[in-house]
């Protein structure tokens, strides 16, 4: 996979679970501040995807491209997540056991790239949007999530490439789109029965997700 990187610049925004708000309040400590980067971050986690090629229209994430193009670079003991990093953070890394808040907008390349869930669109009362909270290492979100931000730093943006056995294996694992309609669509198409039995499983699954590592609570 390959990411081209341009110059013009790019308006962005990105979902939650409504049952971490209380937690994700709570995770303070290492945050970057919100009101100076959150139109940053937002551009950051939608930028576009076209199956699997990327054009980034920002330049607040390519001022150090040099290249015309980046390849995206597969992690240690990761199973196959492939990462770029948009941006490095410059706050600590996780460890397991950490509690974590990430931003995320996941897509789905089997259904043209189609968005299935953002953390953006999940608001609180007063219209913020609330980040998804996990424990590091706990196994209940899908292993590529966990092995892209074991190795960020807070404060970085990552663009993970997911391999389907490194995403849903189930319909119980995190981060799980609360919408109905959206979650039905998603899981119907990665356990299409009919598709796998042509053989499409190492593709069908595959799963993109723009990773923002917003806290992590020790």
């Amino acid at each position: 996979m390959m990411i081209r990187c341009f110059a013009p610049g790019l308006s962005l925004h990105a979902p939650h679970h409504p049952t971490i708000h209380s937690l994700a309040t709570k995770i303070t400590a290492n945050s970057p501040s919100s009101s100076s980067i959150l139109a940053t971050r937002r551009e950051a986690l939608s930028l576009p995807i076209v199956t699997t090629t990327v054009e980034i229209l920002t330049s607040s994430f390519c001022s150090s491209c040099s290249a015309a193009e980046t390849k995206l670079l597969e992690l240690p003991n990761s199973g196959g997540v492939k990462a770029l990093d948009l941006r490095v953070g410059t706050g600590p890394v996780p460890v397991d056991g950490d509690q974590v808040a990430i931003h995320y907008y996941g897509r789905l390349p089997a259904k043209q790239g189609w968005r299935f869930d953002s953390t953006y669109d999940h608001k609180d009362e007063t219209g913020e949007p609330i980040p998804f909270v996990f424990v590091l290492g706990s196994g209940k979100v899908i292993p590529g999530i966990e092995a892209a931000v074991r190795s960020m730093k807070v404060g970085g943006v990552r663009r993970a490439v997911i391999p389907p056995s490194q995403g849903y294996q189930s319909t119980s694992q995190e981060p799980i789109p609360p919408n109905f309609f959206d979650r039905q669509r998603l899981f119907t198409t990665i356990f299409n029965p009919t598709r796998l039995a042509n053989g499409e499983g190492s593709t069908l699954g595959t799963l993109i997700f723009d990773i923002e590592l917003v806290s992590l609570r020790h």
